[in-house]
């Protein structure tokens, strides 16, 4: 039976208990909160793609071997809006909203102006963050939602433009054994520069109760390499001693996004992958704070998630699911999902593979620096003093992504099993694999 991805999801705000197959065991004990979309039409308007859709909130509290459920959607401004209008008036990276046709001339002149310098849209659909002790509802526009963890109640809405220049902010977040959280965004065409950075947020509450963002710190900055093209990143990777960020050559164009409007086409229209770019792999050293003197670069690769990054004998080792092309976001357009009647196999599929960094550039042009005997990832030094890595495919062929690691450990160990979650499109199911690093 074809499942329907574009279906509007019910929530269920009081818990339920779910059915148990097997024996959990009594030592895990917890609230999982996760999100997602999950309303994907209103009236007779609806999202074009899956990303799109109002944030909905699930949490799995486990306990005595017991689990309940609850979910709730998200009722910021976007929700709000939307549905005392009954149609989708708030624009998403995949979907452009436009005035009601039945709104007079003066109504759409003011929609048409507020969309020339956009407000984005607080529909956090992507990932619960944990800053302080506020847990957060987030997406990578400049707005982040705290809710409840108990109820899933939607709270305050939180601007880090307010705190921190950061206009964009990667999904997926780090956190040290102090509680510290560690994120990354984009300062767009700031004094004429945009750049990449990278902020710390203290764990614990502050003593005045003020948000934990007042608190945030930008550890490093790093520039562009195009002040209007940025890169495209879901998240970075970070050790004991380094921050891994890659530039992938899947860029942003700020200047049609901020034309989109005006030329009745998505955001998301707006990102392109270059084929012919280099990507480039940033090393940051956390106790400076300033980039490693090496600089590192690799063939064009699309990445959303990376797996781990961990230090060996003078290496700085990574892994990441990556992709040849942005065919992974354009397979979630709502209209392809329907689409197709079996598993998809026109899409670019992942491959998890292994970079090595080595921390000393002291070899001979040509030279192989990487001396790590349980990998085939090469770094080779150039004329230019640049060093061009090449990874080691570690899996190929699966249907991967998200991989997730014990995370209290991998920041210091080369850990040796991942999850990855398995997407098929047109299935009406999911798998989770267990592979070995």
């Amino acid at each position: 039976m074809q499942y329907d991805y574009s279906k509007n999801k019910e929530e269920h705000p009081e818990p339920i208990r779910a059915e148990v197959k097997g024996l959990i065991p009594e030592w895990l004990q917890g609230t999982l909160i996760r999100n997602g979309p999950g309303l994907f039409s209103l009236g007779e308007t609806r999202y074009n793609h899956w990303f799109d859709g109002m944030a909905l909130l699930h949490s799995f509290t486990i306990k005595k071997g017991e689990v309940t459920y609850r979910s709730k959607y998200l009722r910021g401004d976007t929700y709000n809006s939307n549905t005392q209008a009954n149609r989708i008036v708030v624009s998403e990276m995949g979907t452009m909203a436009y005035p009601d046709p039945c709104k007079n001339i003066f109504s759409k002149v003011i929609t048409f102006l507020s969309h020339t310098i956009p407000d984005f849209t607080d529909n956090c659909a992507n990932n619960i963050i944990k800053y302080g002790n506020d847990y957060h509802a987030t997406s990578e526009t400049n707005y982040i939602r705290k809710i409840d963890p108990i109820t899933l109640d939607t709270q305050d809405k939180v601007d880090y433009l307010k705190y921190l220049p950061a206009n964009i902010v990667a999904s997926h977040t780090h956190y040290d054994t102090e509680g510290n959280s560690y994120s990354m965004g984009t300062c767009i065409a700031e004094k004429g520069k945009t750049k990449y950075l990278l902020f710390k947020v203290p764990g614990g509450s502050r003593s005045d109760g003020s948000p934990p963002l007042k608190s945030a710190e930008v550890v490093c900055t790093v520039p562009c390499r195009s002040l209007l093209t940025p890169s495209y990143y879901h998240s970075f990777g970070m050790t004991d001693n380094y921050f891994v960020f890659i530039e992938q050559p899947l860029k942003l164009d700020i200047l049609k996004m901020a034309t989109a409007y005006l030329r009745r086409v998505s955001w998301a229209s707006c990102m392109k992958f270059h084929p012919e770019d280099s990507t480039l792999i940033h090393l940051i050293d956390r106790k400076t704070k300033k980039e490693v003197g090496i600089k590192f670069y690799t063939g064009a690769m699309a990445v959303f998630h990376q797996v781990n990054a961990f230090e060996d004998d003078g290496h700085v080792v990574f892994d990441v699911i990556c992709y040849d092309d942005n065919s992974l976001y354009e397979m979630f357009y709502l209209d392809k999902l329907k689409e197709q009647m079996g598993a998809d196999t026109t899409y670019c599929k992942p491959k998890c593979k292994r970079f090595v960094l080595p921390l000393n550039d002291m070899g001979e042009t040509g030279e192989d620096l990487v001396k790590l005997k349980y990998t085939t990832a090469s770094a080779v030094k150039e004329k230019d003093g640049k060093v061009l890595c090449q990874g080691e495919v570690l899996c190929d062929g699966k249907p991967m992504t998200m991989g997730r690691l014990n995370s209290s450990l991998s920041l210091s160990l080369p850990l040796s099993l991942s999850l990855s979650l398995s997407v098929c499109v047109g299935l009406s199911h999911t798998h989770i694999h267990v592979f070995f690093l």
